[in-house]
């Protein structure tokens, strides 16, 4: 198949190589995809997509752009200029006048969409099945579930056709099909993304979210999604960053999990909890009854006449042109009053607000994506009690206002993918983000359904907001007596790598605790040095700690980037003793002991 799997930065570096271009490229892929395929609920003609690629090389920045060329795919309920909007009901189908604000952002940044995908209809269900365009089969077996709403986004990233894809996430529409699929699911903050533009479900608790490969491409994606809209009444803007986690985070866990006979399942959970104690992650147990039962309330109270509304004309005079599954739910609406929607919003808040006080006990919580992976035939003989279950550990997310994080968490051992989900504050999307490219690193996964391995997951070469990335060669590395400094102001390591070749360093004599002088020369040599990434609120009070004749400076890294870091007064060097031969501080050190 052609580019299989490919990564945001594979399709960059053949498209800078020279070896494809856009035209050629995203032709060739589009051919490839077959109308019959239930993945599918509109392909764009070649001549829809030769428009959008007559666009994109009428810009003149267009080879600078971030996700130049690079092909993805939409859930059918986020409008696509000049396509039909079907979520998945074809009665309720119209063309839609313009782009979905995300839709919008990433053409803007040079993407390019290929085609509308299968979902749930009106993304109501996390199996995959309820649509007349037909059940999404897994990516791994197909006479397993995909997982819902966001059944072909999902799918089709997992299969490689895509390096990324945009679902959304109501109830975990995002992150039960990340997990069924062995793939990257990022369900942001709500407010985050603009919704502007997707049929709603649950309008109130809805989130646009992003299916990938990896972390870093779900998080590339993320920062050209993610700003305030005006135009959207739910759009939130960011508060001041929030912190990143430290190198031995706690993570919450559920104390006793179900599993609804999976044994499987359960054996993989193990196996995972297992692998994060490799990382060296405190793993907590806690008592998970208010996040079960504020997850009950989604489907069990008031918010499923929020579903009936965001749909009401529609469903009062064609329902029976729904799915019946779908329309049997949503008709529940009618049991619920006034007086009853008040009632369940002030549980809500009783229970959100004792989920935020268990979660501050710990860094995040972790769980997994889903209890149990059923099969077709499982799920047609019970779908309401099937579906359900699978949202065990997703649908509280929302109604709590949390961030979640998708991550593959190896295969079973009936070869089936298993999943786990990181699950954070409100904003602490960065944070989630930092932990899964740790966890890709120490257990890497397969490219989705493939058999391709990625490549190991690189630093985060762009600062996280609210943060200043800082170069320390000395006292304050890592297991050195002022490493605290940094980590009590809950600044995160990032690399250990080396300055540009133009620096010279040396002990200084007569501190306590001993410490070096960076000075730069033009006949130096490249200084061994840690980059951490330090909240800016809390940067000055670190500044304010540190003495003369030492300051903070900019320093030119071996790769010739361009960071704050550690810098020495010239006359400070008398008396000075040159290490600059030892390469850094920590051969210094071992050298006199």
């Amino acid at each position: 198949m052609l580019h299989a799997g490919w990564t945001l930065d594979e399709w960059r570096q053949a498209y800078r190589d020279g070896s494809l271009t856009p035209r050629s490229a995203l032709q060739a892929l589009r051919a490839q995809l077959q109308a019959d395929d239930p993945a599918w609920i509109h392909i764009l003609s070649p001549a829809e997509l030769d428009a959008q690629l007559d666009q994109l090389e009428a810009r003149a920045d267009a080879e600078a752009l971030p996700l130049y060329g690079i092909p993805f795919v939409v859930k059918d309920n986020i409008d696509v200029a000049g396509l039909p909007t079907t979520a998945a009901c074809p009665a309720f189908a119209y063309t839609a006048s313009a782009d979905a604000t995300s839709v919008a952002k990433l053409r803007a940044a040079g993407a390019i969409p290929l085609a509308k995908t299968n979902l749930d209809q009106f993304a109501t269900g996390l199996v995959g099945t309820r649509s007349p365009y037909g059940a999404v089969p897994n990516s791994f077996n197909p006479a397993h579930v995909s997982g819902g709403s966001s059944s072909g986004s999902a799918v089709a990233v997992a299969r490689g056709l895509v390096p990324f894809s945009l679902g959304t996430d109501t109830a975990g529409s995002g992150r039960v099909p990340a997990g069924f699929n062995n793939i990257v699911g990022l369900k942001p903050t709500r407010g985050r993304f603009s919704t502007r533009g997707v049929v709603p479900a649950c309008r109130s608790l809805d989130c646009v979210s992003v299916f990938a490969l990896n972390v870093n491409d779900a998080e590339t994606v993320a920062r050209q999604l993610e700003g305030f809209d005006p135009a959207d009444s739910y759009s939130r803007s960011a508060p001041q960053a929030a912190r990143l986690l430290g190198e031995r985070p706690r993570f919450g866990i559920p104390a006793q999990p179900q599993w609804f006979g999976d044994a499987q399942a359960e054996a993989a959970w193990q196996a995972a909890l297992a692998e994060f104690g490799g990382m060296s992650v405190e793993l907590v147990e806690l008592d998970f009854s208010p996040m079960l039962e504020l997850a009950q309330l989604l489907y069990g109270g008031p918010w499923v006449a929020e579903r009936y509304a965001a749909i009401q004309p529609f469903i009062s005079t064609r329902a029976d042109q729904m799915d019946p599954v779908v329309r049997d739910i949503l008709a529940q609406a009618s049991r619920f009053s006034a007086v009853d929607t008040f009632c369940a919003e002030y549980r809500r808040a009783e229970l959100a607000r004792q989920i935020q006080e268990l979660m501050a006990s710990v860094d995040a919580l972790l769980v997994p994506t889903a209890p149990t992976l059923p099969t077709l035939e499982a799920v047609a003989s019970d779908p309401v009690t099937r579906n359900s279950q699978l949202g065990l550990w997703t649908n509280f997310v929302n109604l709590a206002d949390c961030s979640a994080l998708a991550l593959p968490a190896g295969i079973r051992a009936d070869g089936l993918p298993f999943g786990i989900t990181l699950i954070g504050a409100a904003w602490q999307d960065a944070a989630l983000a930092d932990i899964g490219r740790r966890w890709q690193a120490h257990a890497p996964w397969k490219r989705g359904a493939t058999d391709q391995p990625l490549p190991q997951p690189q630093p985060n070469s762009e600062v996280p907001a609210g943060h200043t990335r800082l170069a320390v060669v000395g006292a304050h590395l890592r297991g050195m007596p002022l490493n605290s400094q940094l980590t009590e102001r809950h600044a995160r390591f990032v690399e250990a790598t080396h300055s540009a070749s133009h620096y010279r360093l040396y002990a200084l004599p007569d501190t306590t605790p001993p410490k070096p002088g960076l000075i730069r020369s033009a006949d130096g040599a490249p200084i061994a040095l840690e980059l951490w990434d330090v909240p800016t609120q809390l940067f000055g009070s670190f500044v304010a700690l540190i003495p003369a004749p030492l300051g903070i400076g900019t320093l030119t890294l071996a790769d010739g980037r361009e960071v704050k870091g550690f810098i020495c007064e010239g006359a400070a060097i008398e008396g000075a003793t040159d290490i600059t031969h030892l390469g850094g501080w920590r051969a210094y050190i071992a050298s006199r002991s």
